[in-house]
């Protein structure tokens, strides 16, 4: 078949237009204002800034990690889930001295 057929194998009409035609008519080009080229950029104040960013991310999310632990561990006690968990060192200095 020689013909471009559409869907269900008819061929378009004569007078149907194109689909190029068609955007062409339903975009026209909009004219806007003409913007001045943006202001050169200082990679190194801006990399700069964007390590300062990354720091303060690591720090926030650090002090946030700590104190869902610390609240965590409050609740768990609170709840009688877990008992006052003694720190690791004091628990290996308390066994020594014990002879453990």
């Amino acid at each position: 078949m020689a013909s471009r057929g559409r869907r269900g194998g008819s061929p378009a009409r004569e007078d149907e237009p194109r689909r190029e035609e068609r955007a062409e008519q339903q975009a026209p080009a909009t004219q806007g204002p003409v913007l001045p080229p943006p202001p050169r950029v200082d990679y190194g104040v801006f990399m700069q800034g964007l390590v300062q960013a990354m720091q303060t991310q690591a720090h926030t999310q650090a002090a946030l990690k700590a104190q869902l632990e610390a609240q965590t561990h409050y609740l768990l006690r609170r709840t009688g889930l877990v008992g006052d968990v003694t720190p690791v060192e004091e628990a290996v200095e308390s066994d020594s001295k014990r002879g453990d």
